[in-house]
């Protein structure tokens, strides 16, 4: 009789997880931004004038603005949390030192409050802490990998180059358009971009296709109709 080794799903990995849903939710998030930012930045100014140097100027100053706003506000929100996670490990270490008995017990607890018998709870609690006590406490007290903490860096980084991306589609199109055409071809290159964003987004989180494109494309929609007709409103005021 043959013995079978439990494998891993190939379509489920178990290791580097929350490191690369970090900088890929970073990514789609930077980009879908990039897209709907700009493109309501020069379609509303398109709305306003007709002079091709000022709308790309507006938006040049909107992706390089919007790079860097995006970048910083996740550097400052990961190292938040990453200052919490690291905080968090430094206590458990502490407790584990002087008082590993009653740490022992409370991985137990949790273990029988998922379901084992107290003496199976008891024996994975005693294993997993002769193999890597503050692994074992970390994961299942705190949810936390210390192994694998959020990067703050990996994420201001993703959500820059994806927003810079994402920003270049409206601008682009709507620049190599003419004077009755850019705010079309700007519309359509958004709704393309925006299709992709959701469709990488709903696949990521597991979501409908269908919902995640038509909220996106959606919001996309919306924020060009407004911002043209303030563009257009504000034109003609100073015109």
């Amino acid at each position: 009789m043959t013995e079978t080794i439990a494998t891993p799903h190939a379509h489920e990995p178990h290791e580097g997880v929350g490191g690369k849903l970090n900088w890929l939710r970073a990514g789609v998030l930077g980009a879908n931004d990039g897209i709907v930012s700009v493109a309501g930045i020069v379609v509303g100014v398109a709305g306003a004038t007709t002079e091709a140097t000022t709308i790309l100027t507006a938006g040049i100053a909107g992706l390089v603005a919007g790079a860097f706003s995006m970048a910083g506000g996740e550097y400052v929100s990961v190292s938040t949390q990453r200052d919490t996670e690291q905080a968090l490990i430094r206590l458990e270490k502490q407790e584990l030192k002087t008082m590993p008995e009653a740490e022992e017990q409370e991985l137990a607890d949790i273990y029988r409050q998922k379901g084992l018998s107290p003496e199976l709870a008891r024996q994975v609690a005693r294993e997993l802490t002769e193999n890597d006590a503050l692994q074992a406490h970390a994961e299942a007290e705190l949810g936390i990998d210390p192994d694998n903490l959020t990067s703050p860096w990996q994420a201001a980084w993703a959500s820059l180059i994806a927003f810079s991306v994402g920003a270049l589609l409206p601008l682009l199109a709507i620049a190599w358009g003419g004077v009755s055409l850019r705010v079309w071809a700007c519309a359509a290159a958004v709704v393309v971009g925006l299709t992709l964003t959701g469709l990488i987004s709903a696949r990521l989180g597991d979501a409908k296709v269908g919902r995640a494109i038509l909220r996106n494309v959606g919001v996309g929609a919306l924020t060009m109709v407004v911002t043209y007709f303030v563009g257009v409103l504000f034109g003609v005021t100073i015109g």
